[in-house]
């Protein structure tokens, strides 16, 4: 039976508001990493391959979880993220609603940016909706057809957008999934017959110790 174990990057750098800024760990996000690769080792994970994106926090999650020990790391750009400080920047300047300061903010903001995006009133936004959700179908279709279980470390957005596609889950529920998403989370697909279906989500066992619980992060 095929898995594939998705894995959100470590905490980037939250005070960012643009994605080169935002585009590699913090010092907390390498450590969350490091707890994560020690927890996979010790659990003796079975894993044959290894996927991530392109992005800087993409590799370094990667690396520090010594993810290249189980075969050599597969980075591959249909597994990036979408450009949410560019989209948000853009939702800002064309539609008066601007990036939210809290977590908290983000639960009526996500809904409102995705719903916009994915009916095409983002004006010059870098890449389409349907052109993210056919990317990550395709990378994910691709991953599921090989053999052995493997491993992608990659981003909250698209990890939500896997849910969505997998779960069959509307827009509002795709943004309250990325949200939810926490910083080395693990998520678990299982083909089930001819489609893959989701077997574990947000799972942190890493960081359950009661030493470990102020790593547990969203942003």
């Amino acid at each position: 039976m095929s898995q594939i174990t998705l894995v959100r990057h470590g905490q980037a750098q939250t005070k960012a508001r643009d994605e080169t800024g935002y585009d590699s760990l913090s010092p907390l996000g390498h450590q969350q990493a490091a707890w994560l690769g020690e927890h996979l080792r010790d659990t003796r994970e079975q894993i044959t391959r290894v996927y991530c994106g392109t992005l800087i926090r993409h590799v370094e999650t990667a690396t520090a979880m010594q993810a290249g020990q189980y075969a050599q790391i597969v980075q591959d750009p249909r597994l990036n993220e979408m450009q949410f400080f560019t989209l948000a920047h853009l939702f800002s300047a064309q539609h008066g609603i601007a990036l939210p300061q809290s977590r908290e903010g983000f639960v009526a903001y996500m809904p409102q940016l995705l719903m916009a995006w994915e009916a095409g009133t983002i004006d010059e936004a870098p890449e389409s909706f349907d052109d993210f959700h056919n990317r990550v179908g395709d990378a994910m279709a691709e991953i599921g057809a090989g053999r052995g279980p493997a491993l992608v470390v990659t981003s909250g957005g698209l990890i939500g957008m896997v849910l969505r596609q997998t779960m069959g889950l509307a827009t509002p529920a795709f943004a309250r999934a990325c949200i939810a998403i926490m910083n080395t989370s693990v998520h678990r697909l299982h083909r089930l017959g001819t489609d893959m279906a989701l077997t574990q989500f947000n799972a942190v066992p890493h960081l359950d110790r009661p030493d470990r619980q102020h790593a547990q992060t969203h942003l």
